[in-house]
Parts: structure tokens; sequence; C-alpha cells
């Protein structure tokens, strides 16, 4: 028997959202009671919430802050990437998987930049292991002194992008958990639409 399906409502982030996300940004091991304190929740509503912004793909994991300052094993280096027009983005998705790689972003000109802890301060094993080297027109290199990572949630508002048309998901939308994984869509419709489909999917799968 496949587990239910359940159909919820979207909603926005509010200020009291952005408070809980700051909260957790600082210290990831804050307990419920410390952040229900800081916001005038009950532990459960606070709990409820954070479960909430997981669903829709907001807070992806609870992670431990590493000070590589405090440990040996490479030198920690700022790599930027100057690759061929349209490989930049493969490039950057493999960055994202490979060991060592701390950070990754992708520029509007085709440029990737990301933080790793290298052996000798040289990358040039590291790109060879994760793309094509004739996708790398020429790279820069500069040794980290330092590094320190805080992102903002001021003013910030859900970004989510419909799972069938590929439409900005407004607080009108609907998500839709499926096998464990939830899916979010912009109407009623492109909801029905994917549901049916997926279904379909599955009885031929299992049929």
């Amino acid at each position: 028997m496949p587990p239910a399906l359940r159909t919820t409502g979207m909603r926005d982030i509010d200020e009291t959202d952005r408070q809980i996300l700051g909260l957790l940004l600082d210290d990831a091991r804050r307990s419920w009671r410390d952040i229900a304190d800081a916001v005038d929740l009950s532990p459960p509503a606070v709990a409820d919430r954070v479960e909430r912004l997981e669903e829709v793909g907001v807070v992806r994991g609870f992670t431990v802050d590493v000070d590589r300052t405090k440990l040996r094993g490479g030198t920690p280096v700022l790599v930027t990437v100057e690759a061929v027009p349209g490989t930049a983005e493969g490039f950057a998705d493999e960055l994202t998987d490979a060991d060592r790689v701390e950070h990754v972003f992708e520029t509007a000109d085709d440029r990737v930049v990301f933080s790793a802890v290298v052996e000798a301060g040289d990358p040039l094993p590291l790109l060879r292991t994760v793309g094509d080297l004739d996708d790398i027109r020429e790279y820069d290199v500069s040794l980290l002194r330092g590094q320190d990572w805080s992102p903002s949630v001021e003013g910030v508002e859900l970004a989510l992008t419909c799972d069938e048309c590929g439409n900005t998901v407004t607080s009108e939308g609907e998500s839709e958990r499926l096998d464990g994984d939830v899916y979010h869509f912009c109407c009623n419709s492109c909801r029905e639409s994917f549901v049916g489909m997926y279904e379909d999917l599955r009885e031929g799968a299992d049929g």
C-alpha cells in the first residue's frame, strides 16, 4: 500500500519564521525552548514552523561549523574559474559534490567561485577530478587567511518553483507529499496533473 498523499496550502515566510531562521543560523544547536522564548511561541509551535521550513526546502539540515584554522590537512583557497560558456552550471554541480569543497558560487558571466582545502594550495588536482579541463578557460587562486559565513534572512520571502509548469509558487499555491518527497505547485490544476502522472508512472513500475 503506497503512503497516503497529503495536500497543504502554501504560506509565505513571516517575520517569526525569519526570526527563527536567524536564531538557527546563529546557533543551530539551540533548543526549541530557547527559540520559543525568543519569539514568544511554544516549543511545539517552533518545531512545527521549522518542520514546514524543512518541507519547502528553506532549511536543508543542521550542520557543524568547522573552523579550518584549528585543523591540519591542506591549505584553504578561494578559486575563481572562468568556464567555457554553457558549462559553468554543470561544473558548479560537480564541485558541490566534491570532497574538500566548502562553498560554490556560479556567476551570470560563466564564472564559478569556490572555496576548498587543497594540498600545497594547488587546486589543479581537484579540478581534474570534477570536470573536463577543456571547459576551463583560466582560473585564479588566492590563499585564504580566514573565512566567515553569515547568510542573512532579513526581508526574505519564499521563491518556490512549480514542479509541473515552472512558474513561481505564490501563497495561492499548494504542496503535495509523494512517497516521502514534497512537491510544490502554483495551482490545483498543476498539482492534479503532476500527481496523476506520478501515480500512473508508479502503477506502471509496480505492474
